[in-house]
């Protein structure tokens, strides 16, 4: 503290030192064995595409900022660090670098494809921890992960087969949604509904033995794929038509109609076409009355050979060539516009598909249950408490999870098929051999499973796997469960509702104590941040502007328990004007206090009046500090921070410091001077969990 600062604080030269130092020192390797209280955090696991953004800063800064109070305060403080091999949008990434070369994944092979990916990984994948390490994030490096490293490949073959065996995993042909530009299944929780204004289209169906029906459609190109029709049986219009027969326009296929009480009369003309293969309601009554369901569409969205004449369009084109057939041939009644929600991927934005398609599925209810129940009996608490409505809600009426992906990249599922199709599901290919030479009596060829797991089922055991389970290690038996998880609300159900269910079914204890859920970022006028209007603020812009302290001051001072917090670069120059404060002031109390004996101690001496207040505010300042970051009010403790030190210390102390500094009476000057190294002290040790590079130097 006797180093002369120099007359400018500059965070582009300081924060990189600072950074080499802290990591060179290995500060931040904990020890399960030290015997002190611990204090645990698994880092939400960043896609290994990503890139820093403001989301990703708000939560690493708030995580970053309780593992250094925990840690000052003399916990065995360990955030865990890794990285996620996020399947589709690695994938993604992948095949567009491809593309550019002329080459497809499927001119490499799946092999191929797959090592071209993980050296696409070793490039590039660690961009996003670099990030995370410029921002000042006191991680255990030594215990860095990634979802497909071998230990956690490991734990997630092991987890799938205990599925299997307790029969929580089934595979069968189920209506799903399918992105035609990923080409893969989708959970329900990676579509998105958004309003999109369209048509509804009134299609006449001729009846057998004279007369027509009519029908409406949002999307007339599924009706290559009827396979019946239906109407309410208390729909006195159309009840008669019950047991009658309609024929198919364009395609002339026989359809059964037939009565459903699911069928709105309001809807359309109260008359319904039955599509099983692409509807989930047309299937359920097309179960009921044992329609064929005929699939009309390839895996990338054009129309197969079941469409007859429209076979090899994309299903837009096939959409606008059945209305101008219709047209023609008389069968369309009248265009009306129509608004109304269609489904996207979560990923790429493209407009989904219900299919019917063979996948793996997870039974959810056995799974939510104990998961309702952890945080009614309060083993888990949500902040803020609104959250855990939410949260019931989801896991009320939850539906089972389609856990299979039609993708290359990311974690193969360990099932193999013997010749009849009989799948075999072992932790590797010698055991799924075992098992088939009991079934068969015999070696028989086997094929394993194509697909790989969704991301989100690895995901679900990181806050164990990441500590060495199936292992029985030191971590798991310190720092599991962890103390808080922080996250943003929208991977409440991707994410946290499925740790708490995989924790509790395998390490049978929850995986965190409290879920802390971060607000929403928007500008200053509370609209959205976005590039299209030029409110983004980057990161990583910020750093060289303004530095990452003053980006994660900024972070917590507007941190607050709403659904959303307002952001502006007024200010991070603010934050960045508190720096040049704080700086400023050690430099004045560096410079008064150089000539004073390191023997000197503030026991025993007299104080005059303004020792005694700025003393009291002191005490106040840490207990308001403390209190504020353990109810994770990071905004209430900033503020006291910023407006002691600015206000208290630095506009009235600081001031009235000056006459005695100034003076003749040396012991007054003394006293004086041990205050103010005692007030800088305090003020820099609770500034550190903020601003830890300013606060180091």
């Amino acid at each position: 503290m006797d180093r002369m600062l120099p007359p400018r604080y500059d965070p582009t030269e300081v924060e990189p030192r600072i950074l080499a130092f802290w990591e060179e020192q290995d500060l931040w390797r904990c020890n399960p064995r030290s015997g002190k209280p611990p204090f645990s955090i698994v880092i939400p696991p960043p896609n290994i595409t990503g890139r820093l953004h403001l989301g990703h800063n708000l939560v690493y800064t708030l995580q970053d900022l309780l593992i250094r109070y925990k840690r000052m305060a003399g916990f065995e403080a360990c955030w865990f660090p890794g990285t996620d091999h996020a399947g589709i949008a690695t994938q993604n990434v992948v095949e567009r670098a491809l593309a550019r070369e002329g080459v497809t994944r499927q001119d490499l092979g799946r092999d191929g494809f797959v090592r071209r990916v993980w050296e696409w990984k070793e490039r590039y994948g660690n961009e996003i921890i670099d990030q995370l390490r410029v921002l000042g994030c006191s991680c255990d490096w030594s215990r860095q992960r990634f979802t497909l490293d071998p230990g956690l490949s490991r734990a997630v073959t092991l987890a799938f087969v205990r599925l299997h065996e307790e029969g929580l995993l089934y595979r069968g042909d189920y209506m799903i949604h399918w992105c035609p530009r990923c080409g893969t299944a989708l959970s329900d929780i990676e579509v998105e509904h958004e309003e999109v204004d369209g048509h509804l289209y009134f299609v006449r169906y001729p009846l057998k033995g004279g007369g027509h029906v009519t029908v409406a459609t949002t999307r007339p190109e599924t009706m290559l794929g009827d396979t019946g029709v239906a109407v309410n049986p208390r729909d006195e219009r159309h009840r008669h038509l019950i047991g009658k027969t309609a024929v198919l326009p364009l395609l002339n296929r026989r359809l059964p109609i037939v009565g459903a009480e699911e069928v709105d009369p309001e809807f359309g003309t109260g008359v319904l076409k039955i599509t099983p293969g692409h509807d989930p309601l047309d299937r359920e009554i097309g179960k009921r009355y044992g329609l064929p369901t005929v699939d009309i569409l390839n895996s990338d969205g054009t129309i197969n050979a079941h469409g007859g004449p429209f076979a090899g369009l994309d299903r837009f084109a096939a959409r606008e060539e059945v209305v101008v057939r219709l047209k023609a041939a008389g069968f369309l009644e009248k265009v009306v516009p129509y608004r109304h929600a269609v489904g996207h991927c979560q990923r790429c934005r493209t407009r989904v598909e219900p299919r019917v398609s063979t996948q793996w599925f997870m039974r959810m209810k056995p799974l939510a249950e104990p998961a309702i129940a952890a945080v009614r009996e309060g083993r888990i608490q949500f902040v803020p408490e609104r959250w855990a409505k939410v949260y019931f809600d989801w896991l009320t009426g939850i539906r089972d999870w389609c856990i299979s992906r039609q993708l290359w990249w990311g974690h193969r599922i360990p099932a193999w098929y013997g010749p009849d199709g009989e799948a075999f599901v072992a932790h590797d290919r010698e055991g799924a051999r075992r098992l088939a030479r009991e079934r068969y009596g015999e070696e028989v060829p086997l094929r394993q499973d194509e697909d790989v797991l969704d991301t989100w089922f690895s995901s679900a055991l990181w806050p164990f796997s990441v500590m060495g389970w199936p292992e029985r290690t030191a971590e798991l038996d310190v720092f599991y469960p962890t103390s808080v998880l922080v996250t943003a609300f929208d991977i409440l159900f991707f994410w946290v509702a499925r740790m708490v269910m995989m924790g509790l079914h395998f390490m049978d204890e929850v995986p965190f104590r409290e879920v802390l859920i971060t607000p929403f970022i928007v500008d200053e006028h509370g609209r959205k941040m976005s590039r299209s209007r030029g409110n983004m603020i980057d990161a990583l812009e910020v750093k060289e502007s303004h530095g990452m302290d003053a980006l994660r001051f900024t972070m917590a001072q507007s941190s607050t328990k709403g659904r959303e917090m307002r952001v502006s670069m007024r200010q991070l120059d603010e934050a960045r004007n508190f720096e040049n404060k704080l700086w400023n002031m050690a430099r004045f109390i560096l410079a008064n206090t150089a000539d004073l004996p390191p023997t000197a101690e503030l026991d025993g001496r007299p104080l005059a009046p303004e020792d005694r207040w700025i003393r009291s505010r002191l005490s106040w300042l840490v207990e308001k500090v403390r209190t504020e970051l353990d109810r994770y009010n990071f905004h209430l403790a900033s503020d006291a921070l910023y407006h002691f030190a600015w206000h208290e210390l630095c506009d009235w102390y600081l001031e009235l410091a000056k006459l005695r500094l100034g003076g003749e009476d040396v012991e007054a000057r003394a006293t004086c001077q041990l205050v103010l190294r005692e007030a800088l002290g305090i003020v820099i040790r609770l500034l550190h969990p903020f601003m830890p590079f300013l606060t180091e130097e």
